[in-house]
């Protein structure tokens, strides 16, 4: 039994999954990448089955990578975002979700920029809940994508030096990726201005860093965006003064570290562009990686005790 079936089957943390869970849905992704090489890339495994993408902020790669991984599973998808919605005119996420279901979905998943949504969601539906970002809390599938994303680039995670750098503090991608990197065996180190790394964060099993000066012992530097819309008050004296501290760029990047970063980037600020376009940079890996990871996760949540892991590539038959 997997931890997270005992949770009703939902995804809303990466404390949710053990190291076996994560084992196994990378596997499944694997499988999945197979089909998405394929000329028709379609599987019928969520047919009849509906998933509501329902997003309170805006997103790009999350949502898209989604709605292709519940179209390339043959379920009806239906996607709401807040604005255009009812929620325009004042309905509650708690009458939102019962609204829609209504519709009977098999998942919703669910951004907001409340910490804790997911979790309250999961409360007010019987449909399995996935987490795709909360506030400054956590966006799982974004962990599980980066840790897929580097074993296939590197093998094996145990013992694997990983520095995440930059704004930490407003980063839920930060905290899944911890847990989730320490779950499998990395080292992990933060590293940022005092202001934007959280008080007590080494509970996570994580060192923390406020210089790059040991930067060069990382096998793989991880890099944050600066999420000014989430900040309220100076964290840093001006975005100039930071990126000339902590922007990794050709001279603090080595030539056999790997980089990684969730995207959008600020070019320019936690980033040289000459280290974004260079073949050290898994960030196109990490947008492809999406996909077959957000199929993997929706798979087991809703057909994983069912129909087995042999037949979940089998290809819709074509018409002759």
């Amino acid at each position: 039994m997997m931890a997270w079936a005992a949770e009703g089957r939902h995804l809303l943390s990466i404390d949710d999954l053990g190291r076996e869970d994560i084992q196994r849905l990378l596997t499944r992704a694997e499988s999945f990448a197979e089909v998405s090489g394929r000329e028709i890339k379609k599987v019928p495994t969520l047919r009849g089955r509906t998933v509501i993408n329902l997003f309170y902020e805006s997103s790009t790669r999350t949502s898209a990578s989604f709605e292709l991984a519940a179209k390339r599973l043959s379920a009806d998808l239906l996607n709401i975002k807040s604005v255009g919605s009812s929620v325009d005119k004042g309905e509650s996420l708690k009458d939102t979700v019962q609204t829609l279901s209504a519709y009977d979905p098999a998942a919703i998943v669910i951004r907001s920029p409340n910490a804790g949504a997911a979790q309250m969601v999961s409360r007010w539906t019987t449909a399995s809940v996935i987490n795709a970002g909360d506030g400054k809390h956590e966006h799982p599938t974004q962990a599980l994508t980066d840790l897929y994303t580097l074993r296939r680039r590197v093998g094996s995670l145990e013992g694997l030096k990983l520095w995440i750098v930059g704004d930490v503090l407003h980063s839920r991608v930060a905290r899944s990726g911890i847990l989730a990197f320490v779950r499998m065996g990395c080292e992990v180190t933060v590293c940022g201005p005092p202001t934007l790394i959280p008080r007590g964060i080494e509970a996570l099993g994580c060192a923390v860093r406020h210089t790059l000066d040991e930067l060069a012992d990382a096998d793989v530097v991880y890099s944050l965006r600066m999420q000014l819309e989430r900040m309220q008050g100076t964290y840093v004296p001006s975005l100039r003064e930071y990126a000339a501290l902590y922007q990794i760029d050709s001279r603090r990047l080595t030539p056999t570290q790997l980089l990684m970063h969730p995207g959008p980037v600020n070019r320019g600020v936690e980033l040289d562009a000459r280290v974004i376009d260079s073949p050290q940079a898994l960030i196109v890996d990490q947008v492809e990686s999406g996909v077959v990871v957000r199929m993997a996760v929706l798979f087991e949540l809703l057909a994983g005790g069912g129909r087995g892991a042999r037949n979940a590539t089998e290809q819709e038959p074509q018409p002759a």
